[in-house]
């Protein structure tokens, strides 16, 4: 369990004593969730938008951290898409038109060939029968034909080869790379992004914690952002009310200048003590044990203008209808 700080408990104490009204009420005070922007790559900050009390609407620019680095990287991963694309186009195509030309007419030289030795294997089968040569003659004449028709075979081959490109395995780690090297062009793209950062949502500029020329460590807020939405109040109940108190319940806020009542409802309820007294439990000091209760204003069509009284750490009365405050 942690204790309310002693500045808080002086402020609702003061707004306790302050008023001679009913004891209605619990004292409370402003508090808020704040947005801080911040980067996950550090850098020089180079270029800052936005001052303290600035009011900025959502995707506002907001800071930009220097980027020389960054845009390095990017030109680098863009070279590397572009060398593996053209590297998978000319792996798809096959051979270029010139290569194929030569191939093409290395097949019609082994066509000739063949029908050199054919027509030549012709005449030696006459000349046998006709007993003007040895038949050991034919044998030569059917083992050109047998070599001219395996060069054929072989230019027809190389051609097919070359028509159709590179085999399926290289395309398919020239595809592998091609998405590698995409991927690392999408990481830079993404770090070149963070480096400039624009407000998330409409909200007043709380506070600026650097300035420019100064150096931003990675993840180090820069500005601090509070959307009028994320005020909140939050006060603390005993022990005795706590079973009275609900989620969603509607309670009234009122502070010193703010004029009529502030309608909202109970956002948090916290599930263990806050504060206790250093005494043993008892029916008698059970009140001392309290919790923590937050409540967020009830209209959020017009919360900009609501909490435009509210500021944190502002001391409020909190009253809930049917609960009274026992202390």
């Amino acid at each position: 369990m942690r204790i309310v700080p002693a500045v808080l408990l002086a402020c609702a104490l003061l707004v306790s004593a302050c008023t001679d009204r009913d004891k209605d009420f619990f004292p409370g005070y402003v508090e808020a969730d704040y947005v801080r922007l911040a980067s996950p790559i550090g850098g020089t900050l180079a270029k800052l938008h936005l001052k303290r009390g600035d009011k900025v609407a959502q995707n506002a620019p907001a800071f930009v951290l220097e980027q020389e680095n960054e845009r390095a990287a990017r030109s680098e991963a863009a070279a590397r898409v572009e060398h593996v694309q053209a590297v998978l186009a000319n792996l798809r195509k096959g051979k270029r038109p010139d290569e194929i030309a030569a191939l093409e007419e290395q097949l019609h030289q082994a066509q000739a060939a063949l029908q050199l030795s054919a027509s030549n294997l012709a005449r030696q089968k006459q000349l046998v029968a006709s007993n003007f040569i040895a038949p050991a003659r034919l044998d030569e004449a059917r083992t050109a034909v047998e070599h001219d028709q395996a060069q054929v075979k072989e230019a027809q081959a190389q051609l097919r080869v070359a028509r159709q490109g590179a085999r399926s395995d290289e395309i398919r780690a020239a595809e592998d790379d091609l998405n590698a090297a995409k991927a690392q062009l999408a990481q830079a793209d993404w770090k070149l992004d963070q480096k400039t950062l624009r407000t998330p949502v409409a909200a007043d500029v709380i506070d600026v914690l650097y300035r420019e020329g100064e150096l931003v460590p990675a993840g180090n807020p820069v500005i601090t952002l509070l959307p009028p939405q994320n005020v909140k109040a939050r006060f603390f109940v005993p022990e005795t009310v706590l079973g009275a108190i609900k989620l969603g319940q509607d309670v009234n806020l009122r502070c010193d200048g703010c004029g009529a009542s502030i309608a909202a409802k109970i956002s948090y309820i916290s599930p263990s003590a806050e504060y206790t007294a250093p005494l043993i439990y008892s029916r008698e000091n059970r009140s001392t044990l309290v919790f923590m209760i937050e409540a967020r204003p009830a209209a959020p069509d017009n919360v900009q203008q609501i909490t435009a009284h509210l500021h944190p750490g502002q001391p409020l009365e909190i009253r809930i209808a049917g609960v009274k405050n026992p202390t």
